[in-house]
């Protein structure tokens, strides 16, 4: 009887676990359906106010379709209904906008969903290969028999040059059947659509680390020295002491080997132009698998924000202390001490002194009208981060045909025409005389700068300039005429004007 009554108790703690809660209400298959249409696979956050016109632009649907068990309420009643539930979370992004995702307990209940939605066989010659596997990479890792390490690598080494030898030596390849193939699928998407769930509950812990922190910092009911001693030590050691922040510790450490996220991506991608992976996978599983890596990424990006949290949490206190502040409080308390002393020596026992209960009011003639808005701080939208096929960049050529004037070119060109035996009789004539890719319009302003500088007076009357852009159409300036000096002739007088 008591073996019974504690698992009872074990039962009724676990249907307590939100995930549970969420599974065992009337409106669950509602409840998941618009999860899962909302979020996605990869729990990406979701603007609060468009969750909730989603929310109820998704159960205005299932309405239509004549689903009676549909929960009540606006989109915003029904999200701070999931948030106390344990389903939903509000924080705040990168850029300070407030954002819905879905809690690790919420994830649990979709992955739960998703995989008794499967139809798979529950025992075959993968799983029980799989399990073998398993328990031997796992026996010769943390045997602690040498010998029986050395044993254990010793085989896999002999079978492994057997089957390199057998397939050098050109013998018969055996393929794997499709049920081999369909399970080995499945078991993959189990094990890889369970991360998301995984990473959320490590950015759970931090967040929950976080709070702790605020509230020691809130009530200070000890030193500062001593709370951010405190902190500052639990803060560098947050990823070994606890179970999430450890195994995140150890996804991220095989993370950050990029040979290692190469060779899975590779392996991905062989297995999912395997001829038979068109028969077994959907688009949208082949697309999931896809972007596994990816989705790791995010993952771990989402929890590195959440423990630079919890170390900005540190900092802010750290920085914003006032010490100074503290010195004034203390003396003043002294102050009042002292006083209080120094009255309590010249008055009776009975004697009384009326203080004001709250201090006078302050008159202030005006207030500030306008406020720090944090909206006026958000950042520029991130530019993405792999270009697309038609964000080509432009050549070296087309950046320099956007360039300034060739003042080198056009100093040299100019050279040329005055010292010839022929000179051109004008600056416009030069300019017509030159290359065509020398004849850009903003080679004009180059031939006047160099005019300038050689202090050659400009005609009222004015000359057509031909000019050719980059793209070949031509385009016709009307300029101040700048007549050239023939070299056999007087120089005429400069104006200096």
């Amino acid at each position: 009887m008591s073996d019974v009554a504690g698992e009872l108790a074990r039962v009724r703690r676990a249907f307590e676990q939100p995930t549970l809660t969420l599974l065992h209400q009337r409106q669950a298959p509602v409840v998941i359906a618009v999860f899962r249409s909302a979020f996605g696979r990869d729990n990406r956050p979701i603007p609060t106010a468009r969750l909730h016109a989603q929310v109820e632009d998704h159960l205005a649907e299932l309405r239509l379709t004549g689903e009676a068990e549909v929960p009540t309420g606006s989109g915003r009643d029904l999200c701070q209904r999931w948030m106390r539930g344990q389903w939903l979370v509000r924080a705040l992004d990168d850029s300070g906008q407030e954002v819905y995702s879905l809690t690790s307990h919420a994830q649990q209940a979709l992955e739960l969903v998703k995989t008794l939605s499967r139809d798979r066989a529950t025992l075959s010659e993968h799983r029980i290969a799989t399990i073998l596997t398993t328990v031997r990479r796992f026996n010769s890792e943390a045997n602690p028999d040498r010998s029986a390490r050395v044993g254990i690598l010793n085989a896999e080494i002999a079978r492994l040059a057997a089957e390199r030898d057998r397939l050098v030596e050109g013998e018969q390849m055996e393929a794997p059947s499709e049920d081999y193939m369909l399970e080995g699928f499945t078991e993959l998407q189990s094990l890889i659509s369970a991360l998301p769930s995984d990473f959320a509950r490590v950015e759970e812990r931090f967040a929950q680390i976080r709070a702790e922190i605020l509230a020691s910092f809130r009530a200070e009911d000890r030193p500062a020295g001593e709370v951010i001693d405190a902190y500052l030590a639990r803060a560098d050691s947050l990823l070994t002491a606890t179970p999430e922040g450890r195994a995140f510790e150890g996804a991220f450490a095989l993370l950050r080997d990029d040979a290692m996220v190469a060779q899975l991506r590779d392996d991905l991608g062989a297995l999912l132009d395997h001829p038979l992976s068109d028969g077994l996978l959907a688009d949208g599983d082949r697309a999931e698998l896809r972007g596994t890596v990816r989705l790791i990424r995010d993952g771990l990006d989402r929890v590195l924000s959440q423990r630079s949290r919890v170390t900005s949490t540190l900092k802010d206190y750290i920085v914003a202390h006032d010490a100074a502040r503290d010195r004034e409080l203390e003396q003043t308390l002294r102050q009042i001490e002292s006083g209080l002393m120094g009255w309590m020596a010249t008055s009776g026992p009975r004697a009384t002194l009326d203080l004001p209960l709250l201090p006078a009011r302050v008159d202030v003639d005006h207030f500030r009208e306008r406020f720090h808005d944090p909206a006026d701080d958000v950042a520029p939208t991130r530019l993405a981060d792999t270009p697309t096929a038609d964000d080509v960049p432009p050549s070296f050529a087309a950046v320099m045909a956007q360039g300034g004037p060739s003042i080198t070119a056009l100093r040299r060109r100019l050279d040329e025409a005055l010292a010839s035996l022929d000179p051109a009789a004008s600056l416009g004539q030069v300019f017509d005389s030159l290359d065509p890719a020398l004849r850009r319009p903003v080679e004009i302003f180059g031939l006047l700068h160099l005019a300038a500088d050689r202090e050659l007076p400009a005609e009222p009357t004015l000359e057509r300039y031909h000019a050719l852009r980059p793209d070949g159409s031509g385009r016709t300036f009307a300029v101040p005429r700048v007549p050239l000096d023939d070299p056999d002739l007087p120089s005429r007088p400069k104006d200096r004007r």
